[in-house]
């Protein structure tokens, strides 16, 4: 049952309230002040608030500037109910965030109207995200809103993508973003000679596609599993909206998105200006670096390794063969085990 809170100082007011609501089919909890309504706000947590404004102990302002200090009640749609309804007043309200205003005296009709309409647009906002408003809210008014939206990801459905199966191709349309629940992937790029070139390597807890924050248009790479991988997804429609509403998941977005970009252009003058040695000593580094489980090893194919540093697989074969010998790695199928990390990342030809 939908849960309304009125808090009124004036008895005959919320007793008329009260009766006229639970009529309606709501249940209804009511406070004579403002500092009993922040408690029962706090306990309850009801779907929607009706506030007088001129209270004593806590005014209206005093109860809407504390609930929207707690995440808990930070979305919960306001109604203030006044008895003037002053430009000022209401600009005061409207920049404070309450959500409308019913000027007293209002009759029956008025006051079920603002209700419906406000708990209509809250169902909206839960239908929209499949997630309650105000666990949304509370995930993105924090510092760490970024992780806290991996927690909602991982209770969206899931798919499911087998060792290199593909997830999407190059040219493909946009259709949204993906979050790593487990596993890894790459994104890789054709030359026209049709070899392979690796432009990033994504785990558990990474974000993929972020680049189509600024394009409406098609992927620019194709995305493959490398090992058995379990992900979510976010369409495009529900991000935009997501964003727009909240900026700051955005800004978090942009700077991943930054860090990528730069990762990917020192890897461009990498393949450009370094030595095929130094390259593939770097590219295992980073790999080991971001990528390894037990901070010694990487699983990561001859075929990839070549296709991440830009050269060729019998060239990879060699620089390993090189490396082995003297005395930098192990190598056993698929798994490079790395011996001596320091003089592996001092390779300077």
């Amino acid at each position: 049952m939908t849960k309304i809170l009125i808090i009124e100082d004036n008895d005959n007011i919320r007793e008329n309230v009260v009766e006229i609501l639970e009529l309606s089919g709501y249940e209804v909890f009511a406070s004579a002040n403002g500092k009993t309504g922040v408690e029962t706000a706090l306990k309850m947590l009801p779907d929607l608030i009706l506030c007088d404004i001129m209270m004593p102990e806590l005014d209206g302002y005093g109860v809407l500037h504390i609930l929207h200090k707690h995440p808990e009640t930070q979305a919960t749609p306001i109604i203030f109910l006044t008895a003037k309804a002053e430009r000022a007043d209401i600009r005061k309200g409207m920049e404070l965030g309450v959500d409308d205003y019913l000027t007293k005296p209002f009759d029956d009709i008025e006051l079920l109207k603002a209700v419906e309409a406000r708990l209509k647009k809250k169902e909206l906002q839960q239908l929209f995200y499949g997630q309650s408003a105000e666990n949304l809210n509370a995930v993105i008014s924090k510092e760490d809103g970024l992780v806290k939206l991996k927690e909602i990801m991982l209770d969206r459905s899931t798919r499911h993508y087998k060792k290199n199966q593909y997830i999407h191709y190059e040219g493909d349309h946009i259709t949204g973003i993906y979050y790593i629940i487990s596993g890894k992937v790459k994104t890789v790029k054709l030359t026209q000679e049709g070899r392979e070139l690796i432009t990033g390597v994504y785990k558990e807890n990474d974000y993929l596609d972020i680049s189509m924050l600024f394009s409406n248009d098609t992927y620019n790479d194709t995305t493959i599993a490398l090992e058995e991988t379990v992900l979510s997804f976010l369409p495009t429609e529900q991000l935009d909206k997501l964003l727009f509403l909240y900026p700051d998941v955005g800004t978090k977005f942009i700077k991943i998105l930054a860090n990528n970009v730069r990762e990917k252009e020192e890897r461009l003058l990498q393949i450009a200006f370094m030595s095929v040695r130094k390259r593939i000593a770097k590219d295992i580094v980073q790999l080991l670096q971001q990528h390894s489980t037990d901070g010694c090893s990487i699983k990561f194919s001859r075929d990839d390794l070549a296709a991440f540093s830009g050269t060729s697989p019998e060239t990879v074969s060699r620089t390993l063969s090189d490396f082995k010998e003297e005395g930098l790695i192990e190598k056993t199928t698929s798994t490079i085990h790395v011996l001596n990390l320091e003089k592996l990342s001092k390779i300077r030809y």
